[in-house]
């Protein structure tokens, strides 16, 4: 076949094929003309899911006869003019494809009208061919039709999904758009039904009305608002609350100078910054939304302007990144949560030299450090005496039948006491209660599980996971500082793992001494351990290292902020806090619930399982049927 010019219906054809990919499609490019026409007020009517109409109408700018007539031509457009414009584009639309695409694809009609002429102008497109511009009565603003989409393009329209399918991405392309531009009133009517209809949102409340018409108004009450400045970038929008995780990630939202955009490097910044709070397999829900120099992103990179690209877009992974780690540090104990961890606090953070009140031995019985307590927060002073008594009373008679039966019933009278006094210090005190969200500790049930109350209700804390948290972010502090105190071995401890997996030990040699440990190779699948940090003098070393060597072999290809040092805290954390069966005194348990009001994160363990949960005395009445 010879080489030959394409007739220009079939290049706008093949074009169409870009940019109209389904009803949704057509639907975006004419609402985003309308934000670039300045639109306050947005009509969208479809039937059939959009393929035998789709009516969009705006009141907009407008346009006139002349301007009209060049609308509809291929790369005809008034947004962009040179290559420097190029360079920086601040409009949704700039290419000049859409409307000649959608023109060959289906029956297009245009009525439009600007302020300065008498009467509006309409032009008509069919197949490719066009009419000749023709007054009409309309009021200031565009309305375009668009009928019978890809009647003339038989293989095309076998591609379309079920009415249902497409009406539903038709739905989710407006609530997207018209949460990018919340200033816009939006409606939305389907086969002759009333979908949508969103009034402007000129203020925060009308922002957070939309948010939940579309989101549902328990994403909100499950999010942390984030409003945060790096430099150029500025972050604004929603993060859900690690509680609110989801199976799928059907609830992101990104928007970029108010373009919704799916980009791989922002997802992944968002999914970093949820590191250490998200439980494996879950995916957080947002809505974002980031600003910044138009000249700093390339949106010319897909006819369709999903995607973009970055001019640094190490610098932009990274600010955002940091932006929703700082964010999520608040999910801390707060008493404004209502009925699950995970509320925002803004307590101050853990100091890097506080002390934890438990010993670093993770198998033996709980021993009280009595200074450390001290520093754990408020409250110490109230139970600090009998906390270190019970312990000892503990360590002395835990090898006696009778000794441990007489402890038990005198540890049962002090729990009685002390629980009640407790209850009516608390509830006498509002502001002290208000810096003790997670109360005061009454019991400990099966070694597992510390019981408080506060004066909203019941607080049920999981020991192991909260204190993970506490010792996880100290370990973070100190490794972000100075050196922690380390403990040099009388003799090496020798420990096995394959040789690969020493490799990669060994790779990360620098992080385990900024850590405290001090490693070498002591032949091919062996590796001698010198010293150790303070905290983990009394753990199972050998398996430590074993676990990391594991977890290490399999990191190939992560992001440069989700290395080794994470990966190799949290083991030692994890390895360092309280194993269950451990019998606690009420001073070393709420020594742990102040350090947990203190701990940014301590909502969830390292692992993302939330720390503690909370029934109030409503939810508690309704178990017991009071006030039926």
């Amino acid at each position: 076949m010879p080489i030959r010019v394409l007739s220009a219906n079939l290049i706008d054809q093949i074009a169409a094929g870009e940019v109209i990919e389904r009803p949704a499609s057509v639907v975006k490019e004419l609402i985003e003309n309308a934000f670039d026409a300045g639109a306050r007020r947005i009509d969208v009517e479809i039937e059939r899911a959009g393929l035998a109409l789709i009516r969009v109408r705006d009141d907009g700018c407008g346009l006139d006869a002349a301007d009209l007539a060049l609308a509809i031509e291929r790369h005809a457009t008034s947004k962009i003019a040179t290559l420097d414009d190029l360079e920086g584009i601040a409009s949704f639309g700039f290419r000049g494809e859409a409307l000649p695409s959608i023109g060959s694809v289906a029956r297009l009609r245009i009525v439009s009208r600007d302020c300065a002429s008498e009467h509006g102008s309409e032009l008509a497109v069919e197949g490719g061919v066009r009419s000749a511009v023709a007054p009409a009565a309309h009021p200031v603003g565009t309305s375009v039709e668009v009928r019978d989409l890809f009647y003339n393009v038989p293989a095309r329209r076998r591609f379309v999904r079920s009415d249902s399918t497409e009406f539903g991405h038709v739905l989710r392309q407006v609530e997207r758009l018209a949460l990018s531009e919340p200033a816009v009133a939006f409606r939305l009517r389907h086969n002759g039904r009333e979908i949508l209809d969103l009034p402007a949102a000129d203020d925060c409340s009308g922002l957070e009305q939309r948010i939940d018409r579309i989101l549902g108004a328990e994403f909100r009450s499950h999010a942390l608002a984030i409003d945060d400045s790096a430099g150029a970038l500025k972050l604004t929008g929603w993060l859900g609350l690690p509680v609110a995780a989801r199976a799928q990630a059907d609830l992101q939202f990104w928007f970029v100078n108010a373009r919704a955009v799916r980009d791989r490097v922002l997802a992944n910044a968002v999914r970093l910054g949820y590191r250490d709070v998200l439980y494996h397999g879950r995916h957080p829900a947002y809505l974002l939304y980031l600003t910044l120099d138009p000249r700093q992103i390339d949106v010319n990179a897909h006819p369709t302007k999903l995607e973009l690209r970055f001019r640094d877009s190490r610098a932009v992974h990274d600010g955002v990144f940091r932006s929703v780690e700082r964010a999520l540090a608040h999910t801390r104990p707060a008493a404004s949560a209502a009925g699950a961890a995970g509320a925002p606090h803004d307590q101050g953070t853990v100091s890097a030299s506080a002390a934890l009140p438990f010993s670093a031995d993770s198998t033996g019985p709980g021993r009280f450090d009595a200074a450390a307590f001290g520093a754990g927060g408020s409250g110490a002073s109230d139970f600090g005496a009998r906390g270190f008594d019970d312990a000892r009373i503990d360590g002395a008679q835990r090898d006696a039948p009778d000794g441990r039966l007489l402890h038990a019933a005198a540890a049962s009278d002090a729990y009685a006491r002390s629980s009640f006094g407790a209850a009516r210090a608390l509830a006498a005190s509002e502001p002290e209660a208000a810096q003790q969200p997670l109360g005061i500790a009454i019991a400990q049930l099966h070694g597992l599980y510390i019981l408080a109350q506060n004066s909203e209700g019941l607080i049920l804390v999981d020991t192991h996971a909260a204190h993970e948290r506490v010792i996880y972010e100290q370990l973070k502090l100190q490794y972000q500082g100075a050196s922690p105190a380390s403990q040099l071995l009388l003799e090496p401890l020798s420990v096995a793992a394959g040789e690969h997996e020493i490799d990669a030990l060994l790779a990360e040699s620098a992080q385990f001494d900024r850590v405290g440990f001090e490693i070498e190779r002591h032949g091919p699948e062996r590796l001698a351990v010198r010293r150790v940090p303070a905290l983990l003098a009394r753990t199972d070393i050998g398996a430590l290292f074993a676990q990391l060597g594991r977890e290490l072999t399999g990191e190939a290809g992560s992001h440069h902020l989700d290395g080794a040092a994470n990966r190799i805290l949290g083991a030692m954390a994890c390895r360092a806090a309280i194993r269950g069966q451990r019998a606690l005194s009420l001073g070393e348990m709420d020594a742990l619930l102040r350090q947990m009001e203190q701990t940014e994160r301590a909502s969830q363990c390292n692992h993302g399982r939330p720390t503690w949960m909370r029934l109030s005395l409503r939810d508690i009445d309704q178990l017991f049927l009071r006030g039926r």
